[in-house]
This record gives C-alpha cells, structure tokens and sequence, in this order.
C-alpha cells in the first residue's frame, strides 16, 4: 500500500526483466536509502506481474501499446488504445501522489511518459540499450531527463551506466555461494556453468546445452540452467540442475565460475558486476544492440561470443573447454572484468530523482 502522505516515485519498465530489472534496482535504492514510497506500472502479459510484487513493490496494471511493426494495417488502431492507456496513467499518478516517473522503456513507458508530461510530473528516462527504443526517445523529447548506459544510443542524455540491484556483486565472506550451493544441491568443489537465456529461455541455447550436457559432465564439471518457463522440462542428467527460472540471481551469480547468456544490457551489467566471465550469444533479431552490449568486454577479454547461428555443441563445449581447462584463463578474465567499469549507478540514478520530488 502507498502511504499517500508522502510523494511517490512511480517506476515505468515493464514487459521484459531487460526493463524491469533496472527500474527495480533503483526503486529498492530509493525505497530502501533514500526512505522513498515507490510503485510500479505494469501490463498483465508483463513478467512484472510475478517479479515486482515479490521485491515488495505495489503494481497498478495499465493497457499495453505495442506499435504492430509489420503489421501496417494494425497502426489505426493505436491511437485510440494509447489515449485509453495514457488515461489509466494519469488515474495510475495521481491515486499514488506521484512526485516523480522513472521509466526504462518497454510497453508502459510510453504511456508513462505521456501522462508525466500531461500532468507537469518530472520524469527521468534510462536507455540501458546500445540503440534507444522508440519509447526512451519519445520521453526525452516530452521533456524527460535522460541517461543512457553507454555513449552513442541515439538518445540525448549523459552517460551513467547500467544500474544492478542492490546484493549483485562480489560475494567477500561466502555466503551467497553456500546458499546457493544448497538451494540447488551442487558441489562446491566442482567447477559450476550458470546457462540462461533470459527471462523467457532461448531455444537455441537449450537445444545446444541438450545436446552437450554429457560432454560437459563428463569432463568434471557441473551445470545450472534456466531453460525458462515457457519451455518444456529438459531430461534429467548426472552433474545438471535444470530451473525453469532463477529467482535469487546474486546467488546464482555467486556459484557460477562461467556464464552463457543472452547479452542483454541488465544481464551484461550483473554479470560484470559480479565479476562473472561470459560467453555471449546476442540475440539474433532486432537492430543488433545485444552485440553492441558486450562489445567492449569481448575487445578486453572479459568474454567471449558465439554468435546465435554459430552456437553448436561441439562449439559451446570448445568455448568452454578453453575457459576452464585452460591454466589461468579464469583469473584473466576476471582481471579484465575488474578494469570493465561497473559503478554504482544506481545509487547515483536514485539520488538524481529523489532530488526531484
């Protein structure tokens, strides 16, 4: 429940943890450090529904408005659904005495910073993306204050980075690391593969950690993969733990020596904050931002990528092969990431908007 004697940040990210992730990671700092009320909007189809009430956050559920690209015959319609959208917005700050929006994008954001701007609410714009969506360059153009997590998104606003949730990071006295270990009953002794495909699973990640899972256990190693929760089930095998989504990532994190994973910017963010080395397959549609977001740590020799077409078995377990077999290859790696600069920006982010209200 909002405490409505105080003014409210409403957080406006929804749709994909690329989205909700960061927004999240700010809200806790506001709600947590700074004593800020702090609400979230969201759409029914969002994966905000499960993941920002189980932070702690209250949901106001808004209409979706997704342009239809390809879909040409579909645009007349959007008008009409983005007034009825925006409208529940409006009725969304006001009921939360909203003080100030911080949006990242994605199907709310739109209509939040519409609604923002109708009502003179200061609201604040976070591309975590290489290449700004749509949405984010809309809300600067409002008259949003924007910030980008790298140079040249093509979106006005300084450059911050990527903001983590708060517990993301090293884990000095061990204790992420054994809860994980024990949660997911694997040996602390042997060497551990985190595989994720992102909120929704990656089938081509699937289908080559399915096809190499013998070869990898048998060299000693063992696995923990989220194959997501749209996917079916993978068989069982020796030294594999598979999850259909991993909730507690710091601890997940915490017990990887190596990560294979989308490169979206909030996954490349933790992973790099948590001094995790990667190998990166980029999604293969849209406009190429996910290459983009690990660029600079493939160019350092924190990670390496495997393009989506070129991900095979026999290539996954080679890449892995030369990580974890090869003396000293971790350490390298690890070393880089030190050097790869993930700040703490959400703390940074949260000051700037807590200023506002």
């Amino acid at each position: 429940m909002v405490n409505h004697t105080t003014r409210c940040v409403v957080l406006a990210g929804g749709g994909t943890a690329g989205h909700i992730e960061p927004a999240l990671a700010v809200g806790e700092v506001l709600r947590d450090e700074f004593g800020v009320e702090v609400a979230a909007l969201g759409t029914e189809k969002g994966l905000e529904t499960a993941i920002v009430p189980a932070r702690g956050f209250p949901l106001r559920l808004i209409d979706p408005v997704p342009i239809p690209r390809g879909k040409p015959w579909l645009l007349p319609g959007v008008p009409l659904k983005l007034a009825r959208s925006v409208s529940q917005t409006r009725a969304a700050l006001k009921q939360t005495h909203a003080g100030a929006v911080f949006g990242t994008g994605g199907y709310v954001a739109a209509s939040a910073y519409l609604a923002a701007a109708s009502l003179r609410i200061p609201f604040f714009v976070l591309e975590t993306n290489a290449l700004a969506g749509l949405a984010n360059k809309l809300g600067v153009w409002l008259g949003g204050t924007g910030f980008n997590a790298v140079a040249g998104s093509g979106m006005a606003g300084e450059v911050l980075g990527i903001p983590v949730r708060p517990g993301v990071g090293r884990d000095p006295d061990g204790s992420k690391a054994a809860h994980g270990y024990k949660m997911w009953g694997l040996d602390p002794n042997c060497p551990t593969i985190l595989i994720t495909g992102g909120s929704q699973g990656a089938a081509s990640i699937n289908a080559a950690v399915g096809a190499s899972i013998s070869e990898l256990a048998s060299r000693g190693w063992q696995v923990l993969h989220a194959y997501g929760r749209k996917n079916d089930a993978p068989a069982p095998h020796e030294r594999y733990t598979a999850v259909p989504y991993i909730d507690e990532m710091e601890a997940a994190l915490a017990v990887a020596d190596v990560v294979v994973c989308r490169s979206g910017a909030m996954t490349v963010a933790e992973n790099s904050a948590a001094g995790l080395p990667a190998i990166y397959v980029p999604l293969p549609h849209g406009n190429g931002e996910q290459g983009l977001n690990c660029a600079h740590l493939v160019e350092a020799g924190a990670a390496v990528r495997i393009d989506d077409a070129e991900l095979t078995p026999g290539r996954l377990v080679e890449e892995l092969d030369a990580i974890l077999a090869t003396p000293g290859r971790l350490d390298e790696m690890r070393a880089a990431l030190d050097v790869s600069g993930a700040g703490d920006v959400s703390r940074e982010l949260a000051s700037r908007v807590a200023a506002a209200l």
